[in-house]
């Protein structure tokens, strides 16, 4: 967690807080150490972002879990527009 915490530039107790208000959720090693993917560790540094803009860290959360959702939903539309079924990648340009 330490190194996490060095990497996102924010502390130990930070990428906590993001873990309670469930923004991401850390695998964990055998001997019980938090394990964070690159995915994770690109949220943090978003909530991190926010908060220091004066954002609280239970509504940067929120407003990254909206971002997450309508980035989906766009996806989804982008999909059925095309006529493809969800879930499927795009067909590439040839």
């Amino acid at each position: 967690m330490g190194r996490a915490a060095e990497m996102t530039g924010t502390t130990a107790g930070f990428l906590r807080a993001l873990g309670e208000q469930g923004l991401i959720t850390p695998l964990r090693s055998e001997g019980g150490h938090r394990r964070y993917s690159r995915y994770q560790l690109r949220i943090a540094m978003r909530a991190r972002d926010l908060v220091d803009q004066g954002t609280a860290v239970d509504a940067a959360c929120r407003i990254i879990i909206l971002e997450d959702q309508l980035e989906e939903a766009l996806r989804i539309n982008e999909q059925l527009r095309e006529g493809r079924p969800t879930g499927q990648p795009p067909v590439a340009d040839t």
